[in-house]
């Protein structure tokens, strides 16, 4: 494999975090950028560069978290810093005595926020990045692409012209079992890609889950993975997979929350409004790249559009809220995400931006019917003055405008 350096979203606002914190936390899942980023970013400002990965240096700071705090230089990024939960307190007392903008960058692999006693100590002193995988419109060379990258801007502006769109290589599919990870976008072959993903959720499981918790049974967590991996794009139901997995309820909560620690698992909250009636109030729950459910599922583009039309559906929505949420946090537009369902329609993702909201139906086939709108149709009807804009993503090639502000679009429309 070779590497490459894809330009990222989030550059603009990392620099722009630099000089107004004297912390910076850029926190992702192992191997998504996080080091890389880092040390560009940081290389003109002349910081140096430590990784709690190195057992000596992991040693000292947790045994003797003062001296290690005060013996760093002056600049420094700081690898992995979910591994020394013990420094945080003797930072915060070093920030509070010097607080020069953009000295400290921490990068980590745990959701430092979903850790209060970590999070807590330097609330107001640290700015806050989260990097995702990459997503589809950083894989286009060159930075000159971002400002059109922009979706979610396009989307509230309603901002689609119709037209026809000519699928570029590689396929919607293929960009789906590949995934964001840059190693994974390295590889050369689906089996080479495959063994990748495999030996980078087993290294996850076996380091990660180690320092955030005592478990009993590695091997339990390893196989709600693999469930997650299936059931993506789904109603989360603890009870469903407790029994799968033959553990009690709060287990499976447990474990969930440590997959959501580990940006493994993200889970999209019901949207509900206190006059909208019969709600559905479980959130969904979305494996956190595609690349890792089809290399855990064991499947390549081909066989997800022929004998799996029905995964590929969950896989492609995933997908599309992935790329949302890899745009959202690149740019910083601080949109919220929810799904919306009641007993009668459902509406696959919704946006709510300064109290208006915007739907999102995510369909992978290349053919549409009016049914496919009826559920953003019933949204607008139930938000009436708050409902901006509705979409259909689809797999197909055409633009189209059904009504004033609900439209159909191909899902490249996401980068393109």
């Amino acid at each position: 494999m070779t590497g490459h350096l894809f330009p990222r979203y989030v550059t603009a606002r990392l620099i722009h975090m630099l000089a107004s914190y004297p912390v910076v936390l850029i926190h992702g899942p192992r191997q998504c950028g996080k080091t890389t980023l880092a040390k560009i970013v940081a290389e003109s400002e002349g910081h140096e560069y430590i990784d709690f990965d190195e057992k000596e240096i992991r040693d000292f700071a947790r045994a003797e978290p003062d001296r290690f705090i005060k013996s760093l230089p002056e600049r420094i990024v700081m690898d992995e810093v979910q591994r020394v939960p013990e420094m945080f307190g003797s930072l915060k007392a070093e920030v509070d005595r010097n607080r020069i903008p953009g000295r400290f960058i921490l990068t980590g692999s745990s959701n430092i926020l979903l850790m209060p006693r970590l999070s807590e100590s330097l609330t107001g002193r640290m700015g806050v990045i989260r990097l995702h995988p990459l997503a589809q419109g950083e894989l286009v060379e060159g930075t000159r692409q971002f400002q059109s990258s922009n979706f979610l801007d396009r989307l509230f502006a309603r901002d689609f012209q119709p037209s026809a769109y000519s699928e570029a290589s590689p396929s919607l599919a293929r960009r789906v079992t590949v995934g964001g990870y840059p190693a994974s976008i390295a590889c050369t072959t689906d089996a080479e890609r495959k063994d990748w993903y495999r030996t980078y959720i087993d290294t996850l499981i076996q380091r990660n889950v180690r320092d955030l918790a005592r478990i009993r049974s590695l091997a339990t967590f390893s196989k709600l993975v693999g469930l997650t991996c299936a059931y993506t794009a789904q109603l989360h139901n603890a009870n469903n997979l407790a029994a799968h997995l033959s553990v009690t309820q709060p287990t499976v909560q447990h474990h969930a929350l440590l997959l959501e620690q580990m940006f493994l698992l993200e889970t999209l909250e019901a949207w509900n409004r206190n006059d909208i009636k019969r709600l559905v109030k479980k959130p969904k729950a979305h494996i956190g790249d595609t690349g890792i459910a089809c290399a855990l599922l064991n499947k390549n583009a081909m066989t997800l559009q022929i004998k799996d039309r029905e995964l590929f559906g969950h896989l492609v929505e995933t997908f599309v809220f992935q790329e949302l949420r890899r745009c959202a946090d690149g740019f910083g537009t601080m949109d919220r995400f929810f799904h919306f369902r009641t007993s009668v329609f459902e509406v696959d993702i919704v946006i709510e931006r300064d109290g208006m909201f915007a739907g999102i139906e995510v369909k992978a086939g290349t053919n549409l019917s009016r049914r496919d709108f009826s559920g953003l149709q019933k949204m607008r009807e139930s938000l009436k003055e708050d409902f901006v804009v509705g979409v259909v993503l689809y797999g197909g090639r055409y633009v189209r405008k059904h009504g004033d502000d609900i439209y159909a679009l191909p899902i490249q429309k996401l980068w393109a």
